[in-house]
């Protein structure tokens, strides 16, 4: 019986040491792989249509084709609410000049407007706002066509709405900077540049005076 015991203990503990050599390679089994383990996409790449664009819902007599957008009229989070009426197209465009801005002037803080206009439109309006910026500078720099002037009197007699289209979907080399500005920020903006032009609220200790040019600021890498 002590003999039994004993090459029972030395077999035990041959397979505790062979369990625990060396890295475990088995995983082992998993209840559910489908959400232990996701399936990997590549960044950027288009989806398999045979995978996605061919998924439907069916609702009623219709049939809903998945196509992985956010349902229209979704409000991303932090974001207020507000949605804006018109399509990008000319009707749009045309349309647009009758959207106002829903902030009044005394509630937007000229600073931070301004702030967010050096950030995101300096670079190629410039600092003056004379489409004298980094990226043209008097054509000496690396874009190949002149930004627009926005204190140019076609610009100042730009509407707000027609402004902020232009700024949410792009216009002529501009891209859109929905996805750089909330639609808060691109009000913020455009009021900062008609404030700048005289016909919005009156600009009160700008900040332009009391820092450096856009230029100067790229150069030290700020």
């Amino acid at each position: 019986m002590k003999k039994f015991l004993t090459i029972t203990g030395i077999i035990s503990l041959v397979l505790l040491m062979a369990a625990c050599g060396g890295p475990r390679r088995n995983p082992g089994r998993v209840y559910m792989p489908d959400m232990a383990y996701s399936r990997a996409y590549e960044t950027y790449a288009e989806l398999d249509s045979n995978k996605f664009t061919n998924d439907t819902l069916e609702l009623g007599e219709g049939k809903i084709f998945y196509n992985s957008m956010p349902v229209g009229g979704t409000i991303a989070r932090g974001e207020m609410l507000y949605i804006y009426p018109h399509k990008n197209d000319s009707a749009g465009y045309a349309n647009s000049a009758d959207i106002t801005n829903p902030f009044k002037a005394d509630s937007i803080d000229l600073k931070e407007a301004e702030r967010l206009y050096l950030v995101n439109c300096g670079i190629c309006h410039g600092a003056k706002l004379d489409g004298n910026g980094p990226l043209w500078k008097d054509g000496a720099g690396p874009y190949p066509a002149a930004p627009k002037n926005l204190m140019g009197d076609d610009m100042k007699s730009m509407k707000d709405g027609t402004m902020f289209h232009s700024v949410t979907y792009g216009k002529g080399q501009m891209g859109s900077y929905a996805s750089q500005l909330s639609t808060k920020q691109r009000w913020e903006v455009i009021a900062f540049i008609k404030a700048k032009q005289g016909g919005g609220a009156v600009m009160k200790d700008s900040a332009v005076a009391k820092t450096p040019a856009v230029d100067t600021m790229m150069k030290k890498g700020k």
